[in-house]
């Protein structure tokens, strides 16, 4: 669909659903539509918000998701510049699997979580500087805030690890997530309709952090195990 008397593809505003999914899917029909190439600058986003109806933090989150997966790039002052073309077929390539059951499907992405997160840990407790500090005990303290507030925290669990991720400064730990995001995002969903599972992690969080910031590599690696066997134990039983 094109505007009255212009060229120009419209962004039309979006249903009540994923809002962040939509956001990036209605950004990647519009890079196809315009036919905008390696080096084009994006439309603002402020324009992006008013187009499409939403909120600051999700435009921030599509944009967050297109930089992990390496097809744009924001320059400070400057505006948000396409690195190479996209469309809504490139940039959903996730990496899923097809368990006979939720048991196992969590147990076999656990195999992989577990490799992807410890090397993420132990690299960030290298690699991390203060201003990632600050962010990623920013994302502890919201998690431990609601998790104390209402007993459960997937979404900031996520955004915790997401920052650990971040502090890695190698694009494919993020990149790989977004990935098996939905594969992934099993584990934040209360398995088994348990509110209650793998809360047996949560003290092991702040210790992860701990390590981290202590630049202690292997500590991060034995926080994330334990962090993970929780997560393993509980699987096995609450699938009984």
């Amino acid at each position: 669909m094109r505007a009255p008397n212009s060229d120009r593809p419209v962004i039309r505003p979006l249903p009540t659903m994923d809002r962040a999914r939509q956001v990036t899917d209605a950004l990647a029909d519009y890079v196809e539509d315009a036919r905008l190439q390696a080096g084009d600058r994006l439309p603002a986003e402020r324009e992006l918000m008013a187009n499409l109806r939403v909120g600051r933090s999700t435009i921030r989150e599509a944009i967050r998701h297109f930089q992990a997966l390496g097809v744009i790039e924001t320059r400070k002052g400057s505006g948000t510049y396409l690195l190479k073309p996209i469309t809504k077929a490139t940039i959903h390539m996730p990496l899923s699997l097809h368990a006979t059951d939720l048991r196992n499907a969590l147990l076999q992405t656990l195999e992989v979580r577990r490799g992807i997160e410890c090397e993420a840990g132990m690299v960030a407790a290298k690699k991390r500087t203060a201003q990632d500090l600050v962010v990623i005990e920013e994302k502890l303290n919201e998690m431990e805030r609601v998790h104390l507030k209402k007993g459960t925290s997937g979404p900031e669990d996520l955004a915790f690890h997401l920052a650990i991720y971040d502090a890695t400064h190698n694009p494919l730990f993020r990149q790989l997530l977004e990935q098996m995001r939905e594969t992934f995002w099993q584990f934040w969903q209360h398995p088994f309709e348990r509110q209650d599972f793998a809360r047996r992690s949560f003290p092991f969080h702040r210790t992860l952090f701990n390590a981290i910031a202590a630049r202690d590599p292997e500590a991060a690696r034995e926080e994330t195990l334990k962090i993970l066997a929780v997560v393993e134990e509980d699987i096995k039983e609450m699938s009984q």
